[in-house]
């Protein structure tokens, strides 16, 4: 009976656009686990730049219109919904780990470490959450919190829709703050991935101090 009200409830939801489905957030009320902080991450794939955690705990009573998968939003829907996430959240963080650290220890690893990081930062920011739920099919490393990794996550809970908002625009952000510095390489458009245009321009000037040097099409030979 709980999973058919639940099932109903998401059906609803996603019917309408104006909200991320809360098949997580609907579970979490019924288990009576409450707050639940969503994490997710930005920039795993790029050959430059950070990857970016950002970790979000919303009230229940939340009204973010158009909260939804980073991905599937403008440009300026995120930055209208960073504000205000920010404004109603009961306590968020977000942390980057920079392209160097990442050829060193890998990229999973710099993952979890931004995840990790960004969580402390919303938990002394705002409240102890009774349960952490994580983007993705992998739980964090070394972390003792109660937690639950959600494949496609940034789709079923807006918890982790709203971490993926923050760590999407705070990472674009800084891309386009280096496009600045280095126009040669277009980051402000591609925020670091590997199109045509950005491959062309390591080929033609070779890589910057932000790229990632062990990842393949950066670096000759490079097996990442």
């Amino acid at each position: 009976m709980v999973r058919k009200r639940v099932s109903e409830s998401l059906t609803k939801r996603t019917a309408s656009s104006r909200y991320c489905p809360d098949e997580i957030e609907l579970w979490a009320a019924q288990e009576s686990v409450f707050p639940i902080l969503g994490v997710d991450e930005a920039g795993r794939g790029p050959l430059a730049g950070p990857v970016t955690a950002a970790a979000v705990m919303l009230p229940r009573d939340h009204r973010l219109v158009g909260l939804w998968d980073s991905k599937l939003l403008t440009e300026s829907k995120r930055e209208l919904l960073f504000d205000q996430i920010r404004d109603v959240a009961l306590g968020y963080g977000v942390f980057s780990v920079s392209a160097a650290a990442i050829d060193q220890q890998g990229i999973l690893p710099s993952t979890f470490e931004a995840m990790r990081q960004s969580i402390w930062k919303a938990i002394e920011s705002g409240e102890e959450p009774e349960l952490v739920v994580v983007d993705g099919n992998l739980p964090i490393p070394d972390f003792e919190r109660a937690q639950r990794a959600v494949v496609k996550g940034d789709r079923r809970s807006q918890n982790i829709a709203a971490a993926s908002v923050l760590a999407k625009v705070t990472r674009d952000r800084w891309m386009i703050e280096m496009s600045e510095k280095w126009p040669e390489y277009g980051f402000s458009r591609h925020k670091g991935y590997g199109t045509k245009a950005h491959l062309a321009a390591i080929a033609e000037y070779g890589p910057c101090p932000i790229h990632r040097q062990t990842f393949r099409g950066v670096s000759p030979g490079s097996p990442a």
